[in-house]
């Protein structure tokens, strides 16, 4: 009894397979395209999602609907988009947060982002800001330090939820300045910097993304910013390690994704439509207005780099003794 079809058989079964995924990409897309964004509307995930949505519309004829699932730290959102069809007709934008720093700080997750997505392309990065509300008597980090330490333990600090950079990079600080803080976590940066703006919590992180509108107008003031330079924006705000705190470094960045067994033509495909909207001059135009900085890449290259964050994070939340649940 043959268990095996005949090399040729064998040989036409692959042909057809790659015939039919070619075919696929070709026509992609078929019909509207479901972008889901595992966060609130309006906060930095949603900033990228919806231009880069706008822009598909325009040059593909297909429109792309921005699907806000928040809850979860972003998990419920991205659980969604992992046992969607694999045809390139449900996407995700998230950052990093459910994709590398949540299988760390969740005891139980329901999916393994690695194995159930493909990543596409990066989209932008973005250093994170430590802002505080106008009442916090500091004008700098040392100040912010001390004030922090005075409090012994009643201190909060809000975050755009559990398992975010905004949270960790907040635990992080915690543990090298040796404060003893409490974490606040929301459902996204928008109710989060919502209750900073009306002095419910004194203190968070944010990208510059999300959090550039409520500096300029006065609302929070910066204390010091985490990339390895400071932002064009925020030319008068230290780094961490210009204020005295080279261990705080940070990015949060923004990622497309689709679920796994999406057929490789298709998602290099739409790497490619995603490309041609991020050198837009109004893709740029967000970026610039953000401080973020365009960091599109191959499918190839953004998975090795999803790996070797998902490394970086996993020791992070290790150090700091994060936990969820």
């Amino acid at each position: 009894m043959r268990l095996f079809p005949t090399n040729g058989k064998f040989a036409f079964a692959i042909a057809a397979t790659v015939l039919s995924a070619s075919a696929l990409a070709q026509n992609w897309p078929t019909g509207n395209v479901t972008v889901v964004v595992p966060w609130p509307p309006g906060g930095p995930s949603d900033i990228a999602a919806r231009p880069l949505a706008k822009g598909l519309t325009q040059n593909l004829g297909q429109t792309f609907v921005i699907d806000n699932r928040a809850g979860g730290g972003g998990n419920i959102g991205t659980a969604a988009v992992t046992r969607a069809n694999p045809d390139g007709h449900t996407l995700l934008i998230t950052s990093s947060a459910p994709i590398v720093i949540n299988p760390s700080l969740y005891k139980k997750m329901a999916f393994d982002p690695i194995k159930e997505l493909v990543p596409v392309t990066n989209l932008l990065r973005a250093p994170l800001v430590l802002v505080a509300h106008p009442s916090v008597p500091a004008k700098n980090l040392k100040e912010l330090v001390a004030h922090i330490q005075a409090q012994k333990g009643k201190f909060q600090y809000a975050s755009s939820g559990n398992g975010t950079p905004q949270h960790l990079t907040g635990e992080l600080f915690a543990s090298v300045a040796k404060l003893d803080m409490i974490h606040v976590p929301y459902k996204g940066s928008a109710p989060a910097i919502s209750d900073l703006l009306g002095g419910h919590v004194p203190m968070m992180f944010d990208s510059t993304i999300a959090i550039m509108p409520h500096i300029k107008g006065g609302k929070v003031k910066p204390i010091a910013q985490s990339g390895t330079k400071r932002s064009p924006l925020l030319p008068d705000v230290p780094t961490f390690a210009e204020a005295g705190l080279p261990a705080i470094e940070s990015y949060a960045w923004y990622g497309l994704f689709a679920p796994a067994k999406t057929p490789a033509p298709v998602v290099a495909k739409i790497n490619a439509e995603a490309q041609k909207v991020m050198k837009s001059a109004d893709f740029q135009k967000v970026l610039a207005d953000t401080g973020t900085e365009y960091v599109g890449d191959t499918p190839a290259n953004f998975s090795k780099f999803v790996q070797a964050e998902s490394v970086k994070w996993s020791k992070v939340v290790k150090d700091s003794g994060a936990t969820v649940d």
